[in-house]
């Protein structure tokens, strides 16, 4: 084989390698999100099936600082991660923690939120968060959730877990008397029950929670790990609205604090 050969060959493997990558490449034009919608204020479902809440509105304007249609798809929580491995949708925005256990199946982005976990008792029953006040009590989680493995790593052996496939489910039963306690996003307590009517004979009680073995670092957006390029892009587009305002503008809609944290 001669030198112009070689060198033809060369060029359309070269060729091959570029039509390859260009056929690989993902097209983020439209991005599918998917989404709890049973999650208040982060997000909720109105009785028309109109999807709203903090997650969402961040959802839309990421999608829009992309110049992205964006597509919300409701997922029950348990499923979430299956569903977006199972290619359902792109990526997950639904106040999910970034985690080191859950970093084996997926990618994040940067946090675009972070809040910690409290606890909340029955206003007058006088339970404390120590060994001896949790004895016994049960205490109500939604299922699959970073509340979850922390009750069961710290007071599994004390207290009784009741699991719940949504945080809503865990607010029925605790307003009926069925449990004792409730352990949850502390602003998701606060905003989805504690200032609802359901709520008005509740209290936080003991300390914040966030320890990072067990909260992690913040709520992110998470994706397939061979995703890279779309990870790139939505830490792009949660800096941008960092920057320009529209964070803030969606912040300020629904609390009185920066909920981004420190």
């Amino acid at each position: 084989m001669n030198i112009r050969t070689l060198f033809a060959s060369f060029i359309v493997a070269v060729a091959l390698m570029f039509s390859a990558s260009s056929a690989d490449a993902k097209d983020w034009g439209n991005l599918r999100v998917g989404v709890e919608g049973a999650y208040p204020p982060f997000s909720w479902m109105e009785p028309d099936g109109t999807l709203k809440g903090f997650d969402i509105d961040i959802a839309l304007a990421i999608c829009a600082e992309m110049n992205a249609e964006c597509e919300l798809v409701p997922q029950d929580w348990d499923g979430i991660i299956p569903a977006l491995l199972a290619n359902k949708y792109d990526a997950i925005i639904a106040s999910m923690s970034i985690t080191e256990e859950r970093k084996k199946k997926v990618s994040f982005s940067n946090k675009y939120y972070s809040t910690p976990a409290k606890f909340v008792r029955k206003m007058g029953s006088g339970i404390e968060i120590n060994e001896s006040g949790l004895s016994g009590k049960s205490v109500g989680v939604q299922r699959a959730t970073i509340h979850e493995n922390f009750l069961k790593d710290n007071y599994g052996s004390i207290v009784d877990i009741k699991s719940y496939g949504t945080q809503d489910e865990a607010y029925l039963d605790f307003t009926a008397g069925r449990i004792d306690l409730l352990l949850a996003d502390s602003v998701a307590l606060d905003d989805g029950f504690l200032k609802t009517d359901a709520g008005k004979d509740a209290e936080f009680v003991g300390p914040d929670f966030a320890d990072p073995k067990w909260f992690g670092e913040g709520a992110g957006i998470a994706i397939r790990k061979d995703d890279s390029d779309l990870q790139k892009l939505l830490n792009d587009a949660i800096t941008a609205i960092r920057a320009n305002g529209t964070y803030k503008k969606i912040n300020d809609k629904y609390f009185e604090f920066d909920v981004y944290g420190g």
